[in-house]
């Protein structure tokens, strides 16, 4: 990992270090359109840079994945430079699999399906929330199925993640909240996993902290860069945390509703947090006392069985600050659509490591209706 204002520029350092000649940039419309971002990466790598991959979208499909391995197979890419939000290193590490195994993305679906490294792969993230650069983790969308798809294997962490504050300095206010939200979704959900344990805990509980103090000053201020590197660092954290402790019902809540009526995913995560927290919240009183402490808030006074509540509603005022919508009607999604994508995310891989144990769509379909 390597932090500071225009590190990015030293690109071609990283891909050299990695014993690459022929460097595959992946980025996304918006970027290349709205900024000179993809370009003076380019210009950073110079001969190395054999081409750039642009057509990927918000909840990048798996068509998308094997259209831009197709090109980078026949550029002779040895290697992918990932420029971009959540869904461009997601494509990117759907890429760095085909260039090295052939076939289709599908045919990897699932977890520790690879048995060997993949393609080098570097990542300059220009959002922090996603955490995607240091996971193990890549979400691509089947469009046809509607619904997403889960590839989760330790060799396709990227080999170099380049977190430079210049990157997200031109992120709106809006998408620098929900991004940051995803982050705080995926420290707190970290914390109350089964699978969570002490390492992760700190390393999460630091990640609420900087977000509690940074999101704010980075949606106040996107020139801010002490308040954009520190949200890079924060998320970067909280995507280490998640990473060895899993996430749980938020992220299988957000995954469905995300696929099914395009919401974006730090939104969707950020709406469905405090209703998930409820729900939650006789099985981790203790844990959530330890969050609000992140959060600033003194926990004297507050019982464990109130944690989950008080916690709740936190958010909920933390997230009114950051100007984000507060309910999934504000959103686009239909009531109607609850019950569908309650059986959707029953079967998501996340919801296994929910600290209380889900078996009944109903179940499900009570929490989004909290959050509509």
């Amino acid at each position: 990992m390597v932090f500071g204002e225009n590190t990015a520029l030293d690109v071609a350092i990283e891909v050299e270090n990695l014993k690459c000649k022929k460097a595959f940039i992946v980025s996304d419309r918006d970027l290349i359109k709205s900024t000179d971002i993809p370009e003076k990466i380019k210009k950073a790598l110079g001969n190395l840079c054999v081409g750039i991959f642009s057509d990927v979208e918000p909840d990048s499909g798996i068509h998308i994945v094997n259209q831009g391995a197709k090109l980078g197979v026949e550029l002779g890419a040895d290697c992918i430079v990932s420029v971009g939000g959540g869904s461009v290193i997601d494509t990117g590490k759907g890429m760095a699999i085909l260039l090295k195994e052939g076939g289709r993305l599908q045919d990897y679906v699932g977890f520790q399906v690879l048995t060997r490294p993949q393609t080098p792969h570097i990542v300059i993230p220009t959002t922090a929330g996603t955490g995607s650069e240091v996971t193990y983790v890549a979400v691509i969308k089947d469009h046809e199925g509607g619904k997403k798809l889960i590839f989760g294997d330790y060799n396709i962490v990227p080999n170099v993640a380049i977190l430079d504050p210049k990157m997200t300095e031109g992120l709106p206010p809006r998408l620098t909240a929900a991004t940051g939200m995803d982050a705080m979704c995926h420290a707190i959900e970290a914390l109350h996993s089964l699978q969570r344990e002490p390492i992760a805990d700190g390393i999460a509980l630091h990640a609420i902290r900087l977000i509690k103090e940074f999101l704010p000053k980075a949606v106040d201020n996107g020139k801010d860069m002490k308040a954009r590197g520190q949200m890079l660092i924060a998320a970067n954290m909280a995507g280490i945390a998640f990473s060895n402790a899993q996430v749980g019902l938020v992220h299988a809540l957000a995954h469905s509703v995300g696929a099914k009526f395009k919401v974006h995913h730090g939104l969707a995560n950020s709406i469905l947090l405090p209703a998930c927290l409820r729900y939650n919240a006789d099985a981790c009183g203790e844990i959530y006392l330890n969050v609000l402490s992140a959060l600033g808030v003194n926990i004297e006074r507050i019982q464990p069985d109130e944690a989950g509540d008080v916690l709740a509603d936190k958010i909920v005022e933390f997230t009114k600050k950051l100007s984000l919508p507060q309910k999934l009607r504000d959103v686009g999604v239909p009531e109607k659509g609850l019950k569908e994508c309650s059986e959707i995310a029953l079967s998501d891989g996340a919801i296994i490591y929910n600290p209380k144990f889900v078996t009944d769509s109903t179940e499900i379909l009570r929490i989004y209706q909290l959050a509509w």
